[in-house]
This record gives structure tokens, C-alpha cells and sequence, in this order.
């Protein structure tokens, strides 16, 4: 339905009950400085909300409330979005999502190449092994996992894309193999089906087993799909080190071949050699949005990135999963090659400890560093790194500094970048207390507003409050979220822009940002005065085929987005 049947009902909806002696307002956010996601100049005002939607916007509001908030000198944004978030599980475990939360994230959009759904036995089995949530729901499909997370309760809104790793591990296993033409259009209608259940599209892991054995006509034909469903494709690239340029012209093959729109995931030059690349790959992408194809970016705002320690192991040797991938590291012909190739630069995959300068470079979860680990065990990094893995049933990781801060800067400025966490949403707990994390877990968007707003001036507070709002929503061809506009849904963050602040660091990172005082989710607080409320106002957001919607399907046109970025 479009957002101004949704205004001029709630406007009916609200003169009858004033007129019935009823406040004109269910929430009342009084007097703040209020930037509506457009990116123009923000205005003091009230916003009003009746049920999960905004009413008002303007001058001082006439009419009471049931709930007031007054914001007199904090700024009033839509909620923010974390345009890619790996939440799946830790929404499934604790709803609360306290490190988005605090900091005014009011939609994760989650999954890479791995997502909830579809599901088949082996991929169920491991779904159920998972800790993460054995006393929660159960579920096989996309679907079942959006109905059956609502229905829980969480404190924020949820959107999903379909896996192209899920996908082709469904069909074809962990294998280097090859989808025959009935494998493909298998993929593909696992892909429509997750379309018409929600799904926003298609993304992709290519920098890592079985991903990477994906062929670019593989890619283009899932894409293709979720395009003619209305969907996007989203892709973390086959390389972001030594063939960045090489794989980002793959990314925009895809875009242009499938026709669908498309998003970079976690934009990069990853590796110091391969820093003054970027300039080169911001002029493409740019000459691809100027020749009208409908890209995209989106980033974090730190010089390090995370994953598991096997990023720094060649693919082939990971080919058919984690046992097999074992038991070739046990024969010591195979190990020394390992070990030679990933010494030597290669542009066939993607090798962060190379990229981080070796194993000074790698910060383990622990607080040391990969090279503390090899003196003290005395054998080389990559040994030290193959024993950990041998080691550790539980995907061990590390911190990588492989990127630059003025490319993170020079990133920020371009108009179609926006943010993502590219982790967990979290809670502390006395349990989290000891273990490792990356502070982008706690910090990512308040250090947007903190560090790059406030403090250095890369974006100006409207511009930025547009890339955490509209702009992922328009992307993503997310509908009436995204801005403080009549009709919108009630998503909205109070804020104080000279306080915000993120707290957490490598050595500390279980620490909550700082500075946002108020979170409306769908019209209800989950933040109030600092503080999680018993409210779980979540809801799962939908892509535009799904068929539990009037115009869903993947027989319809794709259409247009709302808005334009």
C-alpha cells in the first residue's frame, strides 16, 4: 500500500479520537532538532506517532499525547539502519540487540553468503548444532525463520537477503564443482521462493570456500533472478587485496548482466600495497552509476577488519569443508605447499594475513597477536595459524589492520556510501565479559556521528543521518522507513550530537556507545531514557515480491525504487 493511504488514515484515525476526548497522540517527541533522513537542513519541531505510524511532522504539535519525549536540544533522525549485519543467531538468542540498539539502529539487514533459509537436512543439522539457538524456534525455511523471529519478539526490525552460499550448498555441497543446467534452475527457483518469502535479494561471500568456486554466469543468473523478483544483489567481492579492480569489474558485470540493482558490501583496499587502488575503484564505481546502473557501498569505520583465521589459507585446501579440510593439513606434503602459497602474493583469492603485513598484523580474539602465538609455540606464523585452526572447532578469528584511515575518509565521501556493523548484534553479559570482539560490534554508528561528524567534519550531521537512513532503505528498496515523514513508520532516534560517542576499543570492546537516550521501534519505545525497555516492537521487513504482500511475486515487474539516491 503507498504511505499516503497509511497518513490519511491515521488522520481520521486521529481527529476521531481527539474528538473523542482521547489525546491526538499515542507519542509525542517535543520540541528537538529534527533531520528527516532527506540530507537538508534540519528544523525544530515535534513529531507526531499514532499506532506504528508518524502523524505529524512540524511546528509545535496541537493536541496531548499519551507519551512524551521531550528532546528540547538533542536531534530527532529516523532509526538508523545497519546495512549489513550478521545478527542472525544473536537475534535468536537475545532479541535485545543492545549494541545496535543503544546506538539508534532500529533495522538490521542481515546475512552475507550464509543466511537463515532455504535449508536442507545437512544444512538443518548444522543450524540445530549451533548453541546460538537451541532453545529458540525452529525453522527450515526463509520464511519460517522472518515469522518465527517476529513472533519471538525482538527489540528491532529484521530483513534478510537470500545466500548464494546457502543456496549453492543446498544443491551442490561444499564442492569445486559446477551446477549443471538442472542444478542452476534449482538454485534459481530456491532463490524465487526465498524472493516471495521476504528475501531483499541476492548476496554473496566470493572470498571464501564453496563461494569462491562460484562462476561469474553462475552469479549472474542468481542475480538475474532476484532482480526479476525486484530485488538487489549484494556482494562481499571475490578479492579486496591484490585483484580489487579485477573483482569490482566483476561486480559490476553482474550488475549490469542481471540488470538488478546492486551494493558492495564492507568497501575496501585491503593490504597497504594495494591502497592507492582505491582511487581507481571509487572512478568505477562512479562511471557505472553515471551510465546508470544502480550501485551502491557500504562500509565501517575502522582500519581492521574481522574473520576467521582460514581467510590466510588457500581455497582449495578448504574444498569439501571443515573435515576434509583437516585431514589434507595432516599429510606434510600439503602442509608445506599451504604454507608455501600463503607466502606468496596471489591474485587467485584473498589473503588477510598477507594483507595485514604478516602476523604482527593479526590481533587474536585473545589480545595477542598471531606473532605472540608463533615465538612463544616457536614455529613460523602460518604454522602457528594452521595449528590454531586444527586446534578450534569454532571457526577461530582474528582482527586483520589491512586498511588505511584516509581511505576510510575518502570512502565517507562518496554520496552512495553508507553503513554496516559486519557483526553480531550483542549484549554483555558476564559471559561476553572475557572473550574478544571487534569494536564495531558497540561503535560503528556512533563513531560515524563521533569521530567523522562532530570531531573531524567528514560529513556534515544531515548528510550522515542520510547515509544511516534513507539511503540503505532506498537501496534496498526498503518501503516507508528511513525518514521522519507522515506516514512513515514510527522509527526514530533522539540523540545528543555534542555527547554521542563510542566506547568500545580492541582492548575494551564489551562497552555500549553512549549519547543516544530514546529508540522508537514501530511506534514503541525500546529505549527509553538510556535504558532497554520490556518492549519488543520488531517486526520482519519484507522485499517487494513477497507474496504475502497485495503486489508480491516474482511475476511482477520490478518496478521503481521510492526514492532516488
Amino acid at each position: 500500500m503507498k504511505a499516503s493511504y497509511f497518513f490519511w488514515m491515521s488522520v481520521l484515525l486521529t481527529a476521531a479520537t481527539s474528538a473523542a476526548g482521547r489525546p491526538a497522540f499515542d507519542l509525542l517527541v517535543r520540541g528537538g532538532t529534527i533531520y528527516d533522513g532527506s540530507g537538508g537542513e534540519a528544523f525544530v519541531g515535534d513529531v507526531g506517532v499514532r499506532n506504528d505510524r508518524i502523524v505529524y511532522v512540524g511546528p509545535r504539535a496541537k493536541g496531548g499525547a499519551t507519551q512524551v519525549i521531550e528532546a528540547r536540544g538533542k536531534a530527532v533522525a529516523p532509526g538508523f539502519i545497519n546495512g549489513m549485519s550478521h545478527a542472525t543467531f544473536t537475534l535468536v538468542s537475545d532479541g535485545t540487540a543492545q549494541s545496535d540498539l543503544r546506538q539508534g539502529v532500529t533495522l538490521e539487514i542481515l546475512g552475507e553468503g550464509s543466511t537463515a533459509g532455504p535449508l536442507n537436512e545437512a544444512l538443518l543439522a548444522e543450524v540445530r548444532a549451533d548453541p546460538r539457538q537451541q532453545a529458540a524456534f525452529r525453522w527450515q525455511s526463509l520464511g519460517e525463520y522472518l515469522t518465527g523471529l517476529e513472533a519471538k519478539g525482538v527489540s528491532v526490525n529484521f530483513a534478510s537477503w537470500v545466500g548464494a552460499t546457502t543456496v549453492r550448498r543446498y544443491v551442490l555441497g561444499d564442492g569445486n564443482v559446477a551446477p549443471s543446467s538442472e542444478q542452476l534452475e534449482a538454485m534459481r527457483a530456491l532463490v524465487r521462493y526465498a524472493m516471495e518469502e521476504g528475501a531483499l535479494g541476492v548476496a554473496t561471500a566470493l572470498g571464501y570456500p564453496p563461494a569462491i568456486f562460484a562462476s561469474t554466469d553462475e552469479l549472474v543468473s542468481l542475480a538475474s533472478e532476484a532482480g526479476r523478483c525486484g530485488g538487489a544483489y549484494a556482494s562481499h567481492m571475490r578479492n579486496e587485496g591484490d585483484a580489487l579492480l579485477e573483482s569490482l569489474d566483476e561486480f559490476l558485470q553482474i550488475a549490469r548482466r542481471s540488470g538488478a540493482p546492486a551494493t558492495v558490501f564492507h568497501l575496501k583496499a585491503s593490504g597497504q600495497d594495494n591502497w592507492p587502488k582505491l582511487a581507481t575503484a571509487l572512478q568505477k564505481i562512479s562511471a557505472a552509476r553515471a551510465q546508470g546502473l544502480r550501485i551502491t557501498a557500504n562500509m565501517y569505520p575502522y582500519t581492521a577488519s574481522a574473520t576467521g583465521l582460514a581467510a590466510s589459507v588457500p581455497p582449495w585446501v578448504q574444498e569439501g569443508g571443515a573435515v576434509d579440510f583437516k585431514k589434507r593439513l595432516a599429510d606434510p606434503a600439503i602442509r608445506a605447499r599451504v604454507i608455501a602459497e600463503m607466502r606468496t602474493s596471489s591474485t587467485a583469492w584473498d589473503n588477510e594475513m598477507r594483507a595485514a603485513g604478516g602476523p604482527s598484523g593479526v590481533l587474536l580474539r585473545s589480545g595477542r597477536t598471531l606473532a605472540d602465538v608463533a615465538k612463544a609455540l616457536g614455529v613460523s606464523g602460518e604454522e602457528a595459524l594452521l595449528r590454531m585452526i586444527e586446534q578450534d572447532d569454532g571457526r577461530p578469528g582474528g582482527f586483520y589492520f589491512t586498511m588505511s584511515e584516509p581511505n576510510l575518509r575518502q570512502q565517507m565521501l562518496q554520496p552512495y556510501v553508507f553503513f554496516g556493523s559486519d557483526l553480531q548484534a550483542l549484549s554483555i553479559t558476564p559471559q561476553s565479559a572475557g572473550k574478544g570482539a571487534h569494536p564495531r560490534a558497540y561503535g560503528t554508528f556512533a563513531r560515524v556521528l563521533a569521530k567523522y561528524v562532530r570531531d573531524e567534519k567528514v560529513l556534515s550531521l544531515a548528510e550522515a543521518v542520510r547515509r544511516l537512513t534513507s539511503l540503505p532503505a532506498a537501496s534496498y528498496s526498503i518501503a516507508d522507513r528511513g525518514r521522519v515523514r507522515r506516514g512513515y513508520f514510527a522509527d526514530l532516534v533522539v540523540f545528543d550530537p555534542g555527547a554521542v560517542q563510542d566506547q568500545a576499543s580492541f582492548d575494551s570492546p564489551h562497552r555500549y556507545a553512549t549519547g543516544v537516550s530514546h529508540v522508537v521501534v514501530n511506534g514503541v519505545l525500546a529505549l527509553a531514557d538510556g535504558e532497554l525497555t520490556a518492549a519488543r516492537p520488531g517486526r520482519a521487513v519484507r522485499g517487494r515480491a513477497w507474496t504475502g504482500h497485495a503486489a508480491g511475486g516474482c511475476r511482477a515487474a520490478p518496478g521503481d525504487w521510492a526514492e532516488v539516491y
